[in-house]
């Protein structure tokens, strides 16, 4: 266990870097309730046997091969020793996270799984994250390998995908929406002012950022993806193999089939609510595909004038990369063009950090440059080379040597004058001259006076990526924000705790398979004090059924849940679907003894 209370046992866990740490949280695994067990055993037994016709292949094989139990929640631990196995691992998250973390939790191959178990009135779809749908919808999938290289190839794109202010504030808009509601007693005013502010923000979101239509592709492939055919798909993405209700009704005709291309980054989605459209993919290597499509109009591979516009328009840190692979990480507020467009000075205000290869230089932290940096862009004159190529014996022979005045003209017109005091290298490339007693000037226009200290100039011929983010976050000491808001545990009263144990006593009996005696008294209590319960009476059903006992007490159950059936619609599906199951275990052991 590290610091953070995390297990490190796992290989994709241990190499998390220290600031996504901090979004991880104790599962908390015997908070759990014996509802909770009998809500994600209903669940996956429903959802498999559907699945069995409809889920893409691998998914079957991956459940196998994920060892995720059907009889109870899964412990975050046992998720890691399986899925170690195939490079992945897992930790547990308090509901949403920010999507950048998401995404880079996703680069070191590791899911992040809300470990809430949605409460039963939500048992056929969730519009919080929980562990129904992170365990049981994600993890299986990755065992195929393509499938596996897709997720880990978007959270690299994903993690330097440009973002905004309003996209954070759309986040936090839905994440508080969604666990309100997950309260089974959420205040109506409440979640109407909630469902409001989404709407706003996503009304006024402006021209979409890179991040928010990366998200609509996660959205369209990795949630809510289907695979083969229009006319007959397969199912594959997380939400709808972790959703009763919406596993079942994607596939009906209303739900509209398109084809997956890059378009469907511009096509919105509600996460609270089912989809009207749905994307179906080839194959996973077609995923791929579509992804490195949109990664190449991206900044963080276009870089130049666009990418800076980016940053700028970000207003957070980013990072600017310098064709010499020095990286700037800051705010960045300003850029200079030629008459061509092209930038030829860049410059960021408040804390900025220099790093190479994603490593923080040393001596160029934060503190070093805590009041902004300024750098110029571009070729030098008097010279056909590169200038992060320039040897020391081309800059001798350009009068610019350490201890030595030198000038140093660009082809922009920007004029940087000072002593020299170290020119400092990384990879076989110049990064940074750093001059004392410096001016740096554009015709009339002071960029550097000598006056504010040591220059240190940037070198290198373009602006090669741009990205979100610092470069070296644990130097930078940038991390994601971590919402404020968490999420709600329902707590349990005395009247939950009696159903709690009724539940419990009915688990007993059917994984012991004694006790048979009981269940009618159980089930008696129930009618008496939980008269609003249904799956308990469900679970002593189908452990009648099952032991061919007690066949009175079965046909009073069968007439109670047949009575809830006709008077509460949103039940009637499920019970039904709890009948139909039992009946298909019954036919099959019999077909299977025959």
């Amino acid at each position: 266990m590290n610091s953070n209370g995390i297990s490190t046992n796992n290989a994709a866990v241990a190499a998390l870097p220290k600031h996504l740490l901090q979004f991880a949280v104790d599962q908390r695994y015997d908070e759990y309730t014996p509802v909770d067990h009998a809500v994600w055993r209903f669940i996956m037994r429903q959802n498999t046997f559907f699945l069995k016709e409809y889920a893409h292949k691998v998914y079957f094989q991956g459940l196998l091969d994920t060892g995720i139990s059907f009889e109870r929640i899964p412990r975050i631990q046992e998720m890691n020793d399986i899925l170690g196995r195939i490079g992945w691992g897992a930790v547990a998250v308090d509901g949403f996270i920010p999507p950048a973390a998401f995404m880079e939790f996703q680069a070191y191959k590791v899911l992040v799984i809300a470990c809430d178990m949605r409460q039963m009135h939500h048992i056929e779809y969730t519009p919080a994250p929980d562990i129904v749908h992170e365990a049981a919808g994600h993890a299986p999938i990755i065992v195929d390998q393509e499938y596996s290289r897709y997720l880990q190839r978007f959270g690299e794109v994903g993690a330097k995908a440009m973002q905004s202010k309003k996209d954070f504030e759309l986040y936090e808009a839905i994440r508080h929406l969604s666990i309100l509601k997950e309260l089974p007693n959420s205040d109506a005013q409440e979640l109407a002012a909630a469902t409001k502010l989404v709407e706003e923000r996503q009304q006024n979101l402006g021209e979409p950022s890179e991040m928010a239509l990366l998200s609509r592709l996660h959205w369209w492939t990795v949630e809510y993806g289907l695979i083969g055919t229009l006319e007959k798909p397969k199912i594959y993405g997380a939400g709808l193999l972790s959703s009763i209700g919406e596993s079942v009704s994607c596939l009906e005709t209303h739900v509209k089939k398109l084809w997956y291309s890059i378009d469907a980054a511009q096509t919105p989605f509600d996460i609270t609510t089912k989809q009207p459209q749905l994307f179906v993919c080839r194959d996973f290597e077609h995923l791929t595909g579509v992804l490195e499509e949109f990664a190449n109009g991206m900044a963080f591979r276009v870089g130049g004038r666009e990418g800076l516009d980016k940053a700028i328009d970000c207003k957070n840190t980013t990072t600017c990369e310098y064709s010499s692979g020095l990286q700037v990480s800051g705010t960045f507020n300003e850029v200079l063009p030629d008459e061509n467009n092209t930038p030829i000075y860049l410059r960021t205000t408040g804390p900025t950090a220099l790093a190479f290869a994603d490593k923080q230089l040393e001596g160029h932290g934060r503190d070093c440059h805590a009041e902004g940096f300024g750098a110029p862009i571009g070729r030098w004159r008097d010279t056909n080379a590169e200038p992060e190529t320039l040897s020391d014996d081309q800059l001798r022979r350009l009068s610019v040597e350490e201890g030595k005045n030198a000038t140093i003209r660009f082809e922009s017109g920007i004029l940087v004058s000072g002593r020299v005091e170290k020119v400092l290298r990384r990879g076989g490339k110049l990064l940074v001259i750093t001059f004392s007693n410096c001016s740096a000037m554009l015709g009339d226009r002071v960029l550097f006076d000598p006056r504010w200290g040591t220059y240190d100039m940037a070198v290198g011929e373009r602006i090669s990526s741009v990205f979100n983010g610092a470069a070296d976050k644990d130097s930078y000491s940038h991390v994601a924000l971590v919402p404020k808001e968490r999420t709600i545990k329902v707590p349990s009263d005395e009247k939950r705790k009696k159903l709690e144990n009724l539940y419990h006593q009915v688990r007993e009996i059917r994984t012991r398979k004694v006790g048979y005696e009981r269940l009618g008294e159980i089930w008696e209590t129930q009618q008496a004090e939980h008269l609003d319960d249904w799956l308990l009476s469900m679970e002593i059903f189908e452990i009648l059924d099952d032991a061919g006992e007690q066949n009175d007490l079965k046909q009073k159950i069968v007439t109670f849940l047949n009575g809830r059936k006709l008077t509460d619609k949103d039940k009637a599906t499920l019970i039904e679907w709890g009948f139909r199951l039992v009946t298909y275990h019954k036919t099959g052991l019999q077909t299977a003894t025959n």
